[in-house]
């Protein structure tokens, strides 16, 4: 079956109930009733093993390509037992464009437990190569990456980081599986935020691990039950739910970023614009080969971090909120809310430029999406100094 097929027909590999629901039952309980004294079922405690987290977890593989994954309270929860694969004294190699929430902990969290954490530009090849070493363990990348959208060769990725002996560790949260499936292209370990397009409607916090690797996987089911940071029944319903409708979300969405990137190049006011579905952006070849789509999330930059400030701030559909890929378009910047918690001894090499805005693209009709960032900006023009007016209205003439 192709990706949308798949979003709504789960395997339930015997998760249905007697009645023969249509919808998977919650099966919300802490504990099992066990058939002895001195064994157990299947099933005995939520935290080792629930079904409806089972069932969840094996659609998510599903729809990766994988044969394994491990469903977590949270993104981060799903990073951090990653990281539990790293012994103090080895090292994990990075991107340079990531997530706030990652380099903090990479940081403030990793570091303390002796575990050297060095980043690279993960699309230039050369330097991954020169930076990788008999100690790397993980090659962590994020492709596109959050919040300059770059774009790393996973295929050429996967090569280095065998030869190293290291595992490469893809972070598809701003694709999703319906758009690029990591572990195809040689990735070890798909990992996600599925809070993100996963559950597609703000009201879930949850993340994935997802590998073909059985040496791996029992390590992180291990992980999940010893450090109880498993999904709950609840969570994962709900994202069973989100999925459903999955492909059918990200096609608009990734349509209606293309329509927007391509109008957000013409508006008085932008520099630069961030996203791969654009001829001009330096990944857009290669992410047309390992991706069907270029995702919802577009950044642009103003020169100005005022004048951005103006923008986010005059829009009317896109709340200000942190996160991206839920149904509702929204839209920050990132330097001070997604990625304001990078450490400053950090902030240099690592933190996104302070007129950076982000947005992120959702169901709504595209013209009233671009009618919104229209009036935004004439606001935000028409409030901002002489100086400022003037300046992009030079860079128009």
């Amino acid at each position: 079956m192709k990706i949308a097929s798949r979003c709504v027909h789960v395997d339930d590999d015997g998760c249905s109930d007697i009645y023969g629901a249509v919808v998977p039952p919650i099966y919300q309980t802490a504990t099992f009733r066990q058939p002895f004294a001195t064994e157990f079922g299947e099933y005995d405690y939520t935290r080792s093993g629930n079904p409806t987290r089972h069932l969840l977890e094996r659609q998510l593989a599903a729809l990766e390509g994988g044969h394994h994954a491990c469903g977590f309270a949270s993104g981060m929860a799903a990073i951090t037992a990653l990281t539990r694969l790293v012994k103090p004294g080895e090292e994990i190699l990075a991107g340079n464009d990531l997530y706030g929430g990652t380099v903090r902990f990479f940081d403030q969290v990793l570091m303390h437990r002796g575990i050297v954490v060095k980043y690279v530009d993960t699309t230039d090849l050369v330097a991954v190569r020169e930076q990788l070493s008999a100690g790397t363990k993980l090659l962590w990348i994020e492709t596109p990456s959050n919040p300059l959208l770059r774009i790393s060769d996973i295929q050429a990725l996967a090569n280095l980081a065998h030869k190293s002996d290291a595992i490469l560790v893809v972070d598809n949260s701003m694709l999703s599986p319906s758009l690029q499936q990591p572990l195809q292209f040689g990735a070890d370990v798909v990992v996600h935020s599925a809070t993100k397009f996963l559950c597609g409607h703000s009201d879930v916090t949850a993340g994935v691990v997802i590998t073909n690797s059985k040496a791996i996987y029992d390590r992180l089911a291990f992980l999940q039950n010893a450090e109880g940071a498993g999904l709950s029944p609840f969570d994962s319903w709900l994202l069973l739910r989100g999925i459903k409708t999955l492909a059918l979300r990200v096609e608009k969405q990734n349509l209606s970023a293309q329509l927007i990137a391509e109008r957000l190049t013409q508006f008085a006011g932008v520099k630069r614009v961030f996203y791969p579905g654009l001829g001009e952006h330096e990944g857009y070849a290669l992410n047309r080969n390992q991706a069907t789509g270029s995702g919802a999330v577009i950044s642009f930059t103003t020169d100005d971090p005022e004048f951005s400030q103006k923008i986010v701030e005059s829009t009317e559909l896109f709340d200000i909120a942190v996160s991206f890929g839920s149904v509702g378009s929204v839209i920050s910047l990132p330097c001070h809310m997604s990625h304001a918690s990078i450490p400053k001894a950090l902030q240099g090499q690592l933190a996104p430029p302070s007129d950076l805005v982000r947005v992120s693209i959702g169901i709504e009709d595209v013209d009233d999406l671009i009618e919104d960032l229209v009036q935004a900006f004439d606001r935000a023009i028409q409030t901002s100094d002489t100086r400022t007016s003037e300046k992009i209205a030079l860079s128009v003439n």
